[in-house]
């Protein structure tokens, strides 16, 4: 794996994971299992292991059905706080395992971190959206961030370099 690819793993892990952190371990243990993507870092096969792709699948479909329904997402948001930043620690640490100590530790860092900054734009944007009326406008962004997370995921595997030029334009969106 090359310097953008890890890069953009590595980055591409971190945010998801502050966006839906089981998605991203799926799509993951998924895309390595049936072999759709090449070249990942061996420090992630661990996701395809058939017990961790249940668990994942099993966590994301809780997560899709809360994050529904307003209250029930806030509620499921805030228990995530700590859960989905230490979670994108640990995922971009298994990116970067072929790296030497000093940048898995910096891999880590910065994957708890966009997890971290990722999340709380989420519920900020979440907490604005309660204002609509109707419940299809939460069910509406809430697929939306699924599918973006999805979508980003498999671009920062796939083609680094437009990942990478997305995820910085995402990431001064939030610090804006």
């Amino acid at each position: 794996m090359d310097t953008l690819q890890s890069l953009a793993a590595i980055l591409g892990l971190g945010f998801t994971s502050g966006v839906n952190l089981y998605l991203g371990a799926l799509v993951t243990g998924l895309a390595i299992r049936f072999h759709l993507v090449a070249g990942l870092p061996q420090g992630l096969d661990i996701l395809a292991h058939p017990a961790v792709l249940a668990v994942s699948s099993l966590l994301f479909l809780l997560e899709f059905f809360a994050d529904k329904i307003p209250v029930v997402a806030s509620i499921w948001d805030f228990v995530h706080t700590l859960i989905r930043p230490i979670g994108g620690a640990l995922l971009t640490l298994g990116a970067a395992g072929h790296m030497s100590p000093g940048l898995q530790t910096l891999a880590a860092l910065a994957g708890g971190t966009l997890a971290l900054g990722a999340h709380t734009a989420k519920m900020g944007f979440r907490i604005a959206a309660h204002v609509a009326p109707e419940p299809a406008t939460f069910t509406a962004i809430s697929t939306a961030e699924d599918v973006g997370a999805t979508g980003l995921l498999l671009l920062a595997y796939t083609h680094p370099v437009p990942a990478l030029i997305i995820l910085a334009a995402l990431i001064l969106a939030i610090a804006f």
